[in-house]
């Protein structure tokens, strides 16, 4: 089928959506670099997160380079996400190894760690080893995620996991107790799978945390402050790309491509840019954020060599001239 698509329309923009685990990420590293192509629960889940994190981040004071960041659940998403934030964290000047020290898996089986049984393809580079973690305080073999966060001491925790109630209070506050302002992120949907809800992350921290969900969910209000909720959504990030892409006649889609979505949406953070609010933009901003990311986006790939280099007023007027509303015409008619 790829085939047929590349024949009939060889300047395709071509969008992976819904594959099973098993298939998701061979697909995407087959055929990324044959045809101009573009995983969205791989890459734009990732894109997405990694611009809401860079934003937690600066937000908080800091770097994403300097946070440690614990997953629940290891699935093709999460393993993405997890790349993209290594590739996010070399980017701010660490090695790769130093990066991936970072940054732990844990599935139903515990903290991915070298020799466990197995493991799947994708998920092989992001193993801890074993011998680096003798001085932890567990006598557990299989590493819980209590396990995780009591030794680890992450700032950054992030749900994929797909199974509700995982962030208990217990693991919330054990975060909480080694770091001040924690980052986290359940992501999973729908609301009835989200592995803690706003309300309940925000009433174990104090009010302290970041908190950005997958699902929608309300204002919560803690010791009565009121805290805006950022659904990290991939929606803020798919359309700027695929307009980027088309704008600038890319003949693929890269990981450089990613990572200026994620910068660029990160500075559309009102946490950022006013010191408060949510981390991200609000819905009804997207155009506005799309053509920004769409532009860095063009821009990239031009100078990557994927893209026709021209003016950045010829970009803008690319952009412009692909962009449109889905409105109807008014009504009329044109016979009797």
């Amino acid at each position: 089928m790829i085939q047929a698509i590349k024949a009939r329309w060889p300047d395709v923009l071509l969008q992976f959506e819904d594959f099973a685990q098993k298939n998701a990420m061979p697909l995407l590293n087959r055929y990324r670099n044959e045809i101009c192509s573009f995983n969205d629960d791989i890459q734009g889940t990732a894109a997405v997160t990694v611009g809401t994190l860079i934003a937690a981040s600066r937000g908080a004071g800091s770097q994403l380079s300097e946070q440690k960041i614990v997953f629940l659940g290891a699935g093709s998403a999460g393993c993405g996400i997890a790349e993209q934030i290594i590739a996010q964290i070399v980017r701010e000047g660490l090695s790769e190894e130093e990066a991936r020290q970072r940054v732990f898996m844990v599935d139903r089986f515990g903290l991915l760690t070298d020799g466990m049984p197995n493991l799947l393809p994708f998920q092989n580079k992001l193993v801890q080893k074993r011998e680096q973690l003798q001085s932890w305080d567990t006598t557990s073999e299989a590493l819980s995620l209590l396990d995780v966060v009591r030794n680890v001491k992450p700032n950054i925790l992030i749900g994929v996991s797909g199974q509700p109630g995982l962030f208990t209070e217990e693991i919330i506050r054990e975060m909480h107790k080694h770091c001040p302002r924690p980052i986290v992120m359940p992501l999973s949907n729908p609301t009835s799978r989200v592995e803690a809800t706003p309300q309940n992350i925000l009433s174990w921290t104090d009010g302290e945390a970041l908190v950005a969900t997958g699902s929608p969910f309300s204002p919560v209000t803690v010791k009565g402050k009121q805290y805006p909720i950022a659904q990290c959504n991939n929606s803020y990030i798919f359309p700027g790309i695929g307009l980027g892409v088309i704008a600038s006649g890319a003949s693929r889609v890269t990981d450089e491509m990613l990572m200026a979505a994620s910068e660029t949406l990160a500075q559309h953070s009102p946490l950022v840019n006013n010191g408060e609010g949510p981390v991200l933009p609000e819905l009804k901003d997207i155009q506005t954020v799309s053509r920004a990311i769409a532009f860095a986006v063009g821009k990239v790939a031009q100078e990557q060599g994927v893209a026709v280099k021209t003016s950045a007023e010829a970009l803008l007027q690319a952009i412009s001239d692909n962009f449109w509303l889905p409105e109807y015409r008014n009504y009329r008619r044109t016979s009797i």
